[in-house]
């Protein structure tokens, strides 16, 4: 079984008035006996079935746009699983669950585990107060939600978001990783550090 697993489920994303059709990605990290639920989004019949009858360690949400952290509550319910977050999403969060506090707070440095694989915790404001990525060293891949995607930055252009903060994110927190390691990001393909790199460097050249 592949320490990663990946789904794909679809609905809407709501923000500042508007509401969008997304598919978003959806995380497992883990082995045969228990996983991590990274962004389980829309569809948690389908993320149920997926995790099977393993124990879930956390549920751990990058952001809390309402795409992201819809689901959270009824599968941490199902699942006994705590609800992790960074404090400073506590605002977009409560338009979605104004009567559920996340469980645990994410820290930037912090090392979460499951099945034996450990994450760490980068934190990466800019598409959102406190947006996270999840870098796994053993299998060179980051998890970037939406602060990191195939073609540049996550957007920027609604509340909470600073375009300027992204690019310091990513210059100061991604660039740093090496080339080879695999970006899975919230939504769409995947892509490398590598492939990104040679842009991000110049919009930071260019002081963007």
């Amino acid at each position: 079984m592949s320490p990663i697993e990946h789904l794909v489920t679809s609905g809407t994303f709501s923000l500042d008035g508007g509401t969008w059709e997304v598919e978003n990605n959806v995380w497992l990290v883990g082995d045969e006996r228990e996983v991590m639920l990274i962004d389980p989004a829309h569809d948690a019949e389908a993320v149920a079935k997926q995790v099977g009858d393993r124990r879930v360690t956390a549920i751990v949400c990058t952001h809390a746009h309402d795409d992201h952290v819809n689901q959270a509550p009824s599968l941490a319910d199902r699942f006994g699983a705590p609800i992790l977050m960074h404090p400073d999403e506590a605002p977009l969060w409560n338009l979605t669950h104004p009567d559920r506090l996340p469980d645990k707070e994410l820290e930037h440095g912090q090392v979460l585990s499951a099945g034996g694989i450990e994450l760490r915790v980068l934190l990466t404001p800019g598409h959102s107060p406190g947006s996270v990525c999840l870098y796994v060293p053993e299998l060179r891949t980051v998890f970037s939600g939406d602060t990191l995607f195939r073609g540049g930055p996550g957007a920027t252009g609604r509340s909470y978001s600073d375009f300027d903060k992204i690019i310091e994110s990513i210059r100061d927190n991604l660039l740093s990783l090496s080339a080879d390691t695999e970006v899975r990001p919230g939504h769409g393909e995947s892509t490398s550090i590598g492939v990104e790199a040679s842009d991000l460097h110049e919009w930071i050249r260019r002081g963007y």
